[in-house]
């Protein structure tokens, strides 16, 4: 024992052959053991532990000759900490964020995230690509001012095989490149948001696929109107003077976009407040209620019905948020019926 919070224990490899860092294979003693490593492993309660052993190099004439360190079975090369603290450091990481990662462990926030890419890269399955017949295709922001990664998902093992930064039509080809164009030619169905730069992509390097758009995207569309419709409906009785019509549409947000079995007494309340004083905005409520039912039909025909009688009505709203909603998804509307078919969701946010 060094110190009274910490613990080092010697080691030794189970192999008494070395074995080169870069290939794994054996490989020729270039000399002595010189410098002591050093790897920090699994904690002992509040006492940290360090595994010890004196390396060998080695020279691998399968490699490029140069003397390096040995390989050594509880840790990967050229790193600080064994595998068990690098797992344990990853499956903490995906459960909180890295700030508690790096109390908990007493590690930096850098090397918090090395370790998480170091593990992931050794965890990925480098045939995940293969016999992809389902995507979902999908941005998420990870950092602000507009930070996105591009994410594709399997459908068929629900999970993700490539995620690169960026979300534009290159972004999205880059992985149709990785894939190579007999695997392109396999994927028959694609989820994806409303995104024009994903769609250009799907179409020029997917020939065989069918787009699917995501159905949260698709009511999403329709909640904003909705949102929209309140807005300006509170803004002009306000402007008007009309303040007790104004304090009615005040705190009705989550009332309107809330399905009905879902209302609180209080939003009940409100929401009929709403229907007697305030047609405009009760109309973009029913409407918006009305297309997620149109999505809700398991028969093609009678969802085709449904959304065609939905986007007539929407046009003749005389409500400028749900008529622009309408022609964007009367130009797309053969892929929001794809997803009748399919019941397919860009879940790449529940992996």
């Amino acid at each position: 024992m060094d110190r009274d919070d910490e613990i080092s224990v010697e080691v030794t490899p189970a192999w008494r052959k070395p074995r080169c860092a870069a290939c794994g294979r054996r490989a020729a003693q270039y000399d002595h053991p010189t410098s002591v490593g050093r790897w920090q492993d699994l904690n002992w309660g509040p006492i940290r532990v360090y595994l010890v052993y004196r390396c060998r190099r080695v020279t691998c004439v399968r490699c490029d000759g140069r003397p390096r360190n040995e390989l050594v079975p509880w840790a990967a090369a050229g790193t600080h900490f064994t595998h068990r603290m690098e797992e344990l450091a990853a499956f903490l990481a995906r459960q909180t964020d890295i700030t508690s990662v790096t109390r908990l462990l007493g590690m930096a926030w850098r090397t918090v995230g090395r370790i998480v890419r170091r593990v992931g890269v050794a965890r990925l399955d480098p045939d995940r690509w293969t016999g992809l017949t389902r995507i979902g295709v999908d941005e998420f922001s990870y950092r602000k001012r507009h930070r996105y990664l591009t994410v594709v998902l399997d459908h068929d093992t629900g999970q993700v095989v490539w995620a690169s930064k960026g979300k534009t039509a290159e972004t999205l080809c880059t992985f149709f490149d990785l894939i190579g164009p007999e695997q392109c030619d396999a994927i028959a169905t694609v989820t994806i948001d409303m995104s024009a730069a994903y769609e250009k992509a799907i179409r020029a390097r997917l020939p065989n696929a069918t787009i699917i758009f995501d159905r949260f995207h698709v009511q999403q569309l329709s909640s904003d109107a909705v949102d929209e419709v309140r807005r300006g409906q509170h803004r002009a009785l306000r402007e008007a003077g009309d303040t007790d019509e104004a304090t009615v549409i005040k705190g009705t947000r989550f009332a309107l976009l809330k399905n009905p079995w879902n209302l609180t007494r209080d939003e009940g309340r409100k929401l009929r407040d709403v229907q007697d004083n305030n047609a405009p905005l009760f109309r973009a409520y029913l409407l918006n209620q009305t297309l997620a039912s149109a999505l809700d039909y398991l028969q093609p025909k009678r969802a085709r019905r449904a959304l065609d009688d939905w986007l007539s009505w929407a046009c003749r709203s005389k409500l400028a948020p749900f008529v622009r909603v309408s022609r964007t998804i009367r130009s797309k509307k053969e892929g929001v019926l794809a997803y009748i078919q399919e019941r397919l969701r860009v879940c790449a946010k529940t992996t």
